[in-house]
């Protein structure tokens, strides 16, 4: 991997990462049905006007498999954290969400679009060993409840993780924008229902209605499509890698915004999941290596 799609994805690990602020700010008073359509329909739009200024096609050719990538990325992890996000706290999702990286080295492994090894395995059990740390898990009392959220978590990793090398695969037949405002276009009429009955009890706070914009123009909008393009260059499972950085920069950010404690734990945290990162790219600083390229974004 070269040096320079490393440091993208460590970037698109910082914009994911503020997401977490934006969320606990927005949640509350939206809802999650509400907080979601929104998000997504903002990220719609943004990749709508890219499309007109750029002059590309919408992909209404693709648009099964774009809505089977769009269900996996985007609308279905969604409902899955939102709801799980109310029965245990948000490291434990932070922590399960991890694991995509692991679903998504035996998801990659099995479609033909990357390689297991030992180095992506023992990258993985570092990553989730250091978001272990970073997140602080407390202690939760055990109900049947708190089991199907896990489970919840859990597969909507296994989807993030299936998705990618989708993607990888539809990089082949469109361009990383036409797959990144198609599987959005169709993930936010998928969120729409849930968004309309739930209206009514959302509140449209001017703090929580920035977040969304932010939300779904920087972080899901353009971010996506960043890491769509970066994605035509590396591996799938490398493509993952910010799955493990976004814990460290979402409790950086907390900090810095919002006043939130840090603890020691973040800074060994941290650097056993820059240390997974590179296991699990195939970075390496020191030595020139080929990037893998599909298409040019």
């Amino acid at each position: 991997m070269k040096t320079k799609h490393f440091a993208q994805l460590v970037m698109l690990s910082a914009l994911w990462g503020a997401s977490f602020m934006l969320i606990r700010l927005a949640s509350p008073v939206l809802g999650p049905n509400v907080l979601a359509a929104l998000r997504i329909g903002m990220a719609t739009l943004t990749l709508a006007v890219l499309m007109f200024t750029l002059r590309q096609p919408w992909p209404r050719g693709h648009w099964r498999e774009l809505a089977l990538i769009g269900l996996l990325s985007v609308a279905l992890p969604f409902l899955l954290f939102a709801w799980a996000a109310l029965q245990i706290p948000a490291g434990y999702s932070a922590l399960l969400n991890s694991t995509a990286v692991l679903f998504g080295i035996f998801a990659s492994t099995w479609m033909g679009e990357d390689t297991l090894n030992a180095r992506k395995v023992v990258g993985c059990l570092l990553g989730l060993g250091g978001v272990t740390l970073i997140v602080g898990l407390g202690p939760v009392e055990p109900s049947w409840k708190v089991a199907l959220a896990a489970l919840g978590c859990v597969l909507a990793s296994a989807c993030y993780g299936v998705s990618t090398p989708l993607m990888k695969r539809a990089l082949s037949r469109m361009e990383p924008l036409q797959i990144t405002a198609g599987l959005h276009a169709a993930a936010f009429l998928m969120l729409l229902p849930g968004a309309l009955w739930s209206w009514p009890s959302a509140h449209f706070t001017p703090v929580a209605l920035l977040a969304v914009v932010i939300m779904g123009v920087i972080t899901s909008g353009i971010a996506y499509w960043l890491h769509i393009r970066i994605l035509a260059h590396v591996t799938p499972v490398a493509a993952m890698s910010p799955t493990f950085l976004i814990p460290v920069f979402g409790v950086t950010w907390g900090h810095v915004f919002l006043g939130e404690q840090l603890s020691t734990s973040i800074f060994l945290g941290g650097g056993l999941v820059l240390m997974a990162s590179a296991l699990v790219t195939g970075y390496n600083p020191w030595q020139k290596q080929h990037s893998v390229v599909n298409v040019q974004p």
